[in-house]
């Protein structure tokens, strides 16, 4: 009987070890970026009765990375919730009077252009640049049969309209468009407005990896040449004197010149017509880790491909950085920059800046 009792023991001793063992295999091989994978388990369905859900506690940013939209949990299980209530703010916003000239715009082809389909899945996803856009286009290639998977997809190929599979909205029938645009499922995603201007302000005329050379020597002089206050200085292209031009009533004279260019920072209704065009869902850069597997759930793809890893920390808003930025600059000139983008603020609930109320 001690002998039985003891092997007993050992069974359970072995038992126990093979399970912490497992556990820790799991936990040492996890992707901690797999948020993009398919995820079977989570209930994506409408939350109908608010009051009994549990709400998991808010995520707490250190103070430099606050997000500037609303403080929407992270949990898949209230994602439906969340996005609604974005829908639901954009429609109250598209009906203030006050705003209409700041949240509304013709379907032209400006727009049309910028809006890239995929057929096969009955999908419309609109660029708004400076947002992650170009992950966004991968998956859709991949999607369109272009190519079989994310990985494979030429970094030169993604941009190149001619060679990667995702005709725009505008190469098709009027007939066409109207159909798509009624029956598709149809997104587009935003950040903070600032934050944006920061993006392509270093994008273009700072960094510039595409070595896109007319953003600094046709654009950068032009804005130079009507905004810079101080012509004496030779220095290139300042955000100064960026904010000045975007800031200017009268800016629209340079756009033209410009061109196609300037969608890199003009504001989202110009884009896309959020008010026009009745979008499925709206996701945030501050939340693509879970906005992102949700838009391929609602679109019903999550089971064919997956956004690709995001890295850590780089959808966090970054107040200590827009501050910087704005330092320098005049409440007068940060105003009229303000009074341009204050639809894109209210559309998408983001807040106006702090520095701003001081």
């Amino acid at each position: 009987m001690h002998h039985q009792w003891l092997l007993l023991a050992a069974c359970f001793w072995v038992i126990f070890m093979f399970m912490v063992a497992s556990k820790f295999i799991t936990l040492t091989f996890k992707d901690p970026d797999g948020y993009g994978a398919k995820q079977e388990s989570l209930i994506l369905t409408a939350v109908t009765k608010v009051e009994e859900v549990h709400v998991p506690e808010e995520k707490h940013w250190p103070e430099e990375f606050q997000p500037t939209g609303k403080a929407f949990s992270g949990n898949l299980i209230h994602q439906p919730l969340v996005h609604m209530e974005r829908l639901e703010l954009l429609r109250n916003v598209c009906r203030d009077t006050a705003l209409r000239d700041l949240s509304h715009t013709a379907v032209s082809k400006f727009v049309l252009d910028r809006i890239f389909v995929c057929d096969k899945h009955k999908i419309l996803f609109c660029q708004t640049p400076k947002v992650g856009n170009t992950q966004w286009k991968k998956v859709l290639i991949v999607l369109n049969g272009a190519f079989s998977s994310i990985e494979e997809i030429p970094e030169n190929i993604v941009h190149d309209h001619e060679k990667n599979g995702l005709p725009r909205l505008s190469s098709f029938s009027d007939s066409e468009i109207k159909k798509r645009l009624n029956l598709y499922f149809k997104f587009f995603i935003v950040r903070d407005p600032f934050e944006r201007l920061i993006s392509a302000f270093k994008d273009k005329f700072v960094h510039n990896p595409r070595f896109e050379p007319w953003y600094r020597h046709e654009i950068a002089p032009g804005i130079i040449r009507k905004y810079r206050k101080n012509r004496t200085e030779t220095k290139g292209l300042q955000f100064e004197d960026f904010v000045r031009y975007l800031g200017d009533p009268n800016h629209r004279w340079l756009d033209v010149q410009f061109g196609d260019h300037i969608i890199h920072w003009v504001t989202y209704v110009e884009l896309c017509a959020p008010c026009e065009i009745t979008y499925s869902v709206i996701g945030h850069h501050e939340t693509l880790e879970d906005d992102a597997p949700y838009i391929l759930k609602a679109a019903g793809i999550d089971h064919l491909v997956s956004y690709p890893t995001i890295p850590p920390g780089i959808t966090v808003y970054n107040r200590t950085k827009v501050e910087r930025y704005f330092s320098g600059i005049s409440k007068r000139d940060i105003r009229r920059l303000y009074a341009r983008f204050e639809g894109d603020f209210k559309l998408f609930g983001y807040r106006e800046p702090d520095f701003l109320l001081n």
